[in-house]
């Protein structure tokens, strides 16, 4: 079974895959979107969802600090929804505040990047995060 990760943005949404065991995340892609015009990239990640096998969505949601949801997190939950009609798929959402910040930084403490190349991997880290992060709490509720 792989679970198939997603850090939606209005213009890119970075697409993480889970090994068959579950145990962890890879990056795959991003791909481009625009929310303002409706198009969403459903098209390819029916496409990657075939490939994978994927049976399970974890769409990341960025709750605000104090906990509550904003537009943005509206936009993603939205997302989550189109995507579980679409495709009859499960959507898990996961918190994923600050997932954004650490992933830049990890590319710049590690990686030493320009920002344009920064730019264009950071979503794909971002959802390779989010998942991981689904996948270590999942796997703790196991034992």
């Amino acid at each position: 079974m792989r679970i198939m990760g997603l850090d939606v943005g209005s213009r890119t949404v970075g697409v993480a895959v889970s090994d068959p065991m579950g145990w962890t995340a890879q990056g795959v892609e991003i791909i481009r979107i625009n929310e303002d015009q409706e198009q969403f990239g459903f098209e390819r990640l029916k496409e990657l969802v075939d490939q994978y096998e994927v049976e399970r969505f974890v769409v990341g949601l960025p709750k605000n600090m104090n906990n509550t949801i904003g537009p943005r997190a509206e936009a993603s939950m939205a997302y989550g929804e189109k995507i579980e009609a679409l495709y009859s798929i499960p959507v898990t959402y996961q918190d994923e505040r600050l997932t954004t910040v650490q992933a830049e930084r990890m590319l710049v403490e590690q990686a030493n990047t320009s920002r344009a190349k920064r730019k264009k991997v950071i979503d794909k880290l971002a959802a390779v995060m989010i998942l991981q992060n689904y996948l270590d709490g999942a796997g703790k509720k196991l034992f």
